[in-house]
């Protein structure tokens, strides 16, 4: 391919962006499009009106406009197979089929999964009738994690500190059907304490890289890792939310530990998949609970982590599109990464009432005043004649790069305090566990 190439990304929000805005320094892309893209990315790209789930409409789309590679964002046209239908097509993009899309579509299929393949995880049972799943409580000491076994936005997941609270998620999940089909089947699993850090890989079937950097602390050269921080206050208090801010690299994954995690974790799958006939091409984001007892996984997604990709991303030097190009074609293993040796930190500033109910519709004034040296990457905006508004619950991520974690941190808040929207919220402890190490 020359360097003409027009490519696609699917998806509206930070992760999208932050996609957007790393293949637009690529010499290789002459133009972008996003479908349906946000007011942000709007600057960087060119907007089109359709769905990230309507595939025959991104398919037609596709097609017309001769497109030469298409980047997946989010899990639901993956699970929903839009990589078997670009492929059928002859038109390449960068993700996994249906098939390997079930590591995240189905959490009993990736439990399942990794109990063939010894993948470490937490002890767990799968039901789909609520009576017996109430029955197998007794063989689960409190607390305990429920999880809905389908796509569910990132809000599938109960936490429940008592016997009464888990029959009620039960309830809610399998007979109220909260999240609706998602709720088919439920994982009950043993709830574990620890640390968290999440790893990205990047897979074209047989070969994987998991994201090299030059850190701070460490002489060697280690495997890249985030952190991301779930829940909406300060010290990981209140409600879960699709995530808060991220920082990399993250010092609680050691080189040693990074090396298990590949051995015992990320190999085992790339080549289980092979092995299972469904050979697993794009992001393998692997969500992995550092306990007392080892590493164990607590989830699978199939693509780019968001906001982990606003705090990555911008610490990648090499070309995006060379890696994906190569994920696609099955030769990884000729690629090297290149990293920023200093750490990004990314802060979500999201509406009132997030993760519950909002309002949309705020204007965001303060943008113009960012510097130059630090990205806001906009997960939940639209553009309105000259103004941007809120559309959406985590509404921007703002990203800034330091030669330390704590250097990041002050620039960070440092742009945050310049934007504002009518009760807009974030956390101001972002990277603060990195800095206790």
């Amino acid at each position: 391919m020359g360097n003409d190439m027009k490519v696609l990304v699917i998806g509206s929000g930070g992760r999208e962006h932050a996609l957007v805005w790393k293949i637009r320094q690529s010499p290789r892309v002459s133009r972008i499009f996003c479908a349906p893209g946000n007011g942000g990315i709007a600057s960087l790209a060119e907007c089109v009106d359709i769905k990230a789930d309507n595939i025959p409409a991104l398919l037609r789309f596709a097609q017309q406009e001769k497109i030469d590679l298409t980047v997946v964002g989010p899990e639901v046209p993956l699970v929903l197979g839009i990589v078997d239908a670009f492929l059928k097509s002859g038109l390449k993009i960068f993700g996994p089929s249906t098939l390997a899309a079930q590591l995240e579509g189905s959490k009993v299929f990736a439990k399942d999964f990794m109990a063939r393949h010894g993948v470490p995880t937490a002890r767990y049972r799968s039901f789909s009738q609520v009576v017996r799943a109430r029955e197998g409580l007794k063989d689960f000491s409190f607390p305990v994690v429920i999880k809905a076994d389908g796509l569910a936005a990132g809000k599938g997941v109960i936490i429940c500190e008592s016997r009464l609270e888990a029959e009620n998620a039960l309830t809610a999940i399998m007979t109220a059907r909260v999240f609706k089909d998602a709720g088919d089947r439920v994982v009950i699993e043993e709830f574990l304490v620890g640390e968290e850090a999440s790893i990205l890989a990047v897979a074209d079937g047989k070969d994987f890289i998991i994201f090299p950097v030059l850190p701070l602390s460490f002489p060697a050269v280690i495997l890249e890792s985030s952190q991301d921080h779930k829940r909406i206050f300060d010290g990981d208090k209140g409600p879960n939310t699709g995530g808060m801010g991220a920082y990399s690299p993250a010092p609680v994954v050691t080189p040693a530990l990074m090396k298990e995690i590949s051995d015992t974790v990320i190999k085992p799958m790339i080549d289980g998949m092979a092995r299972e006939e469904m050979p697993f091409k794009g992001i393998l984001y692997a969500g992995i609970m550092i306990t007392k007892q080892g590493i164990k996984v607590l989830e699978f997604n199939t693509r780019f982590g968001d906001p982990e990709t606003e705090a990555v991303l911008p610490r990648l030097k090499s070309d995006l599109v060379d890696v994906m190009l190569a994920s696609i074609e099955g030769r990884l293993k000729d690629v090297k990464l290149e990293w920023d040796a200093g750490a990004c930190v990314c802060v979500v500033m999201a509406a009132r009432g997030y993760p519950g109910e909002y309002s949309p519709g705020d204007v965001i004034t303060g943008l113009d005043t960012v510097s130059a040296d630090a990205v806001v990457f906009h997960a939940g905006t639209k553009k309105e004649g000259d103004k941007i508004l809120t559309s959406g619950g985590r509404v921007l991520g703002v990203t800034s790069k330091g030669n330390s974690i704590s250097e990041a941190i002050t620039n960070v808040y440092r742009e945050v305090k310049k934007i504002s929207f009518r009760g807009c919220q974030y956390r101001q402890d972002i990277g603060k566990k990195a800095l206790n190490r």
